[in-house]
């Protein structure tokens, strides 16, 4: 049903109205440059965000969201998101790097533990291999002795 110039725009006529303008990059209330979202094309259509609900226009924001994924795909990474990207990264490789760190610690005590019992089974072996070969020389000499 055709609408003459007197009779207000619906909810729905607003919105899709900002949502051209922010797609042309011809915005009226927010500043050019405008990344499209479901948020702007709200604040956009002059309603507050939380008017433009699933609920109410639900193939309507499906074809919002629709949008933004199509062009977040084809948009360049802006620089703060580079940034945070960056940031991210080194953040998980620092995290990495710490734990890395812990394991190297961990493998140094358990390996000083081994070197540790090594030597402490040395001393024993040589204590019993003194302890044996005199036990052997008092059988043999006994054995050997004639009184």
């Amino acid at each position: 049903m055709p609408q003459n110039k007197t009779e207000p725009l619906s909810a729905l006529d607003k919105y899709r109205a900002a949502f051209m303008r922010l797609k042309m990059n011809t915005p009226q209330r927010l500043p050019k440059g405008t990344i499209v979202s479901q948020n702007n094309v709200a604040k956009e259509a002059g309603t507050d965000p939380s008017a433009l609900k699933k609920s109410r226009f639900p193939l309507f924001i499906d074809e919002i969201q629709r949008y933004v994924s199509v062009q977040s795909d084809k948009k360049p990474v802006s620089a703060r998101q580079k940034t945070l990207s960056t940031r991210k990264k080194n953040r998980s490789l620092q995290e990495r790097l710490s734990e890395v760190a812990k394991q190297r610690d961990n493998l140094a005590s358990l390996l000083t533990e081994a070197d540790m019992a090594i030597l402490e089974l040395r001393s024993q072996l040589v204590e019993f291999q003194r302890t044996a070969s005199n036990v052997v020389e008092l059988s043999v000499k006994p054995q050997g002795v004639r009184r």
